[in-house]
């Protein structure tokens, strides 16, 4: 008796008293009375090469790897593993046996129903095929395939028919690129020329068009020119005509008036001309005694003006006849001036006063006697 724990991977298949059946468990108390295996669900990968043989009998070898374990989201299919696989470990070569012959007989049977370019082209499709009638087989055992890969079919030593399929679809490419290539450049030159001559045709009916437009844009617009110049003539003599008329009304408005208007004033005419006259009059008095007062300032002007002339033409006279007396000499003639103008007398006298105010004491020295002293 014992308390059984398995692992993350593992499950508990017990079977015994007070077990109907099988139980599934991952933990469990297990009596003596009951037996207790423990099995791995984890996948494992299973690598085959198929030997097969397509419609045309021609041989091939299909290299493969399966990824294969039990389907553990299905509580039946999980119960079958249990009871059909878990009592032989998952490599054994019981299982291997048994996955391969499944494996090998279902891609056998699909390959006999194909030709080879069937199954050279559509790989995927062929492996489509090979996973679903596989995962029927498989289903009967509790198992589940995970992942399956085929790898590149490989030719039989004897029988190189993938290579040659090769070679020839390398060179039915290579040629085609050839035609493509040449294709290309064809409709690329043919294209270039079609666009430079559409191009040309497309220019010159543009030009075509816009000459025909603009020539008639010109025409339009010299007409409207010609439209819009008459108009203004038009307003322009109608403009002059009103103005006339207005002139002429405006004339012989004036005319009434003044001839209605001139008898009225005829009377008041004498008396304002009157007025006038005497203001006139006055204006002229005015300005005949202005005149008189300046032309009396200028004769005072005038004679001052003679009288300085005069007593110049004088003193010079008088300088004259003084170097004349004394023979021409300046220096006689100036001490003269000086002497009868009392020049040298104020000298001596401003000189006077000058020593007094500085109150000097002078010692006055005679034969015999002794000095006096003045101040």
């Amino acid at each position: 008796m014992g308390y059984k724990v398995a692992r993350a991977s593992e499950y508990l298949a017990i079977t015994g008293g007070g077990i109907q059946d099988i139980k599934l468990a991952k933990k469990s108390w297990v009596f003596p009375w009951q037996s207790c295996t423990v099995f791995d669900v984890s996948p494992v990968n299973y690598t085959f090469e198929v030997q097969a043989m397509s419609s045309e009998k021609l041989p091939f070898v299909i290299p493969a790897v399966f990824t294969i374990g039990p389907r553990v989201d299905d509580p039946h299919a999980l119960l079958l593993y249990a009871m059909l696989m878990s009592q032989h470990d998952k490599h054994s070569n019981h299982v291997n046996e048994l996955v391969q012959g499944v494996i090998e007989g279902e891609t056998r049977v699909l390959v006999a129903s194909m030709t080879m370019e069937e199954v050279f082209k559509g790989t995927k499709e062929f492996k489509k095929e090979v996973f679903e009638k596989v995962q029927l087989e498989l289903n009967q055992f509790g198992l589940v395939i995970y992942n399956a890969n085929v790898k590149q079919l490989v030719d039989v030593p004897g029988h190189e028919y993938f290579s040659y399929l090769g070679q020839k679809t390398q060179m039915e490419a290579a040629n085609q690129a050839k035609i493509d290539v040449a294709e290309a450049k064809m409709k690329g030159e043919v294209g270039a020329k079609e666009r430079t001559g559409l191009t040309i045709q497309n220019a010159a009916k543009i030009d075509a068009e816009s000459k025909i437009i603009s020539t008639q844009r010109l025409g339009e617009g010299t007409k409207e020119e010609i439209k819009v110049k008459s108009e203004v003539q038009v307003f322009q003599n109608e403009k002059a005509a009103l103005v006339a008329q207005a002139d002429a009304a405006l004339a012989i408005q004036k005319a009434a008036l003044t001839k209605s208007s001139c008898k009225k004033q005829t009377g008041s005419y004498n008396d304002k001309q009157k007025k006038a006259e005497a203001v006139l009059y006055e204006k002229q008095k005015q300005a005949e005694a202005t005149k008189a007062a300046v032309d009396a300032a200028f004769y005072a002007k005038q004679k001052e003006a003679e009288g300085l002339v005069s007593m110049a033409n004088a003193q010079g006279t008088y300088i004259k006849t003084l170097l004349g007396a004394v023979d021409n000499n300046y220096s006689a003639m100036r001490d003269f001036l000086m002497i009868n103008n009392g020049i040298y007398q104020d000298i001596a006298k401003t000189n006077a006063m000058a020593i007094r105010d500085l109150q000097p004491k002078i010692s006055v020295w005679n034969q015999g006697g002794a000095g006096v002293d003045q101040g």
